[in-house]
């Protein structure tokens, strides 16, 4: 545990839990089912005839676009089975940058802070870190299945 809390204080902002709380969560969002394994996964995306979709292991799920796709990715390898979706899909594409971002340099960092460790040690390190990323963003939450609209209109007031 205090390699996942040197690696989280190294990364900063930089750490996929900070970016989900402070930028995704922030925003109105709905609950997103992944149903992938509770471990690291290596997802796929795929460029059907059918459109665009993100294979984790013998799971197919369909994304609307790229930029879906690629956010969904990120949590998919994680091995988070619920996550908070961004309701503007514009937004998409620049938070799935920083969290492309966030996760190669977790990598990069841990692998220059395990260098003379061995290939064992590496593998448990590495696990437990997505793990701890995993736990974090399960305890932030996925919200909503469905955004709240509390808008006034001039027909009704709230």
């Amino acid at each position: 545990m205090k390699q996942v809390l040197q690696i989280q204080q190294v990364g900063g902002e930089y750490w996929i839990p900070t970016i989900y709380e402070t930028k995704i969560r922030q925003m109105r969002t709905r609950s997103f089912e992944l149903g992938v394994p509770a471990r690291e996964n290596l997802p796929e995306i795929l460029h059907t005839l059918l459109g665009i979709e993100l294979k984790v292991s013998r799971k197919r799920l369909a994304c609307p676009d790229l930029p879906t796709a690629r956010y969904l990715a990120i949590f998919a390898r994680i091995g988070c089975t619920e996550v908070a979706v961004p309701y503007d899909i514009t937004l998409l594409s620049s938070i799935a940058d920083d969290l492309e971002t966030a996760w190669h340099r977790t990598r990069l960092v841990f692998d220059d802070s395990m260098r003379e460790k061995t290939v064992q040690a590496k593998g448990r390190s590495w696990a437990n870190l997505v793990k701890a990323m995993r736990d974090e963003i399960s305890k932030i939450g996925a919200g909503t299945k469905m955004p709240m609209f509390n808008r006034s209109t001039k027909q009704r007031s709230n």
